[in-house]
């Protein structure tokens, strides 16, 4: 899992068949300066710090068969 935060939008208006409702979003990896395009269900926004799982486990999030996601917002890191 990796703390990251929402730097921008990824606009595509084409999507595979599948991919539920969702956005793509570009994250910086905390610090590393790596950028990621991950994919949000939660509608997360720009600044936001959020909480990234990659591979097998972000698509496993979804029901069969598993779209094709390999990086996934998904949880939001409260400021104290």
């Amino acid at each position: 899992m990796l703390k990251a935060t929402v730097v921008g939008s990824v606009w595509s208006t084409k999507r595979v068949e599948g991919l539920p409702n969702g956005a793509f979003l570009e994250v910086e990896v905390d610090g590393s300066g790596t950028s990621l395009v991950v994919f949000d269900v939660l509608g997360s926004g720009v600044g936001e710090h959020v909480l990234v799982a990659t591979g097998s486990v972000a698509a496993a999030y979804f029901p069969d068969p598993h779209p094709p996601v390999d990086a996934l917002i998904i949880g939001s890191i409260d400021e104290k």
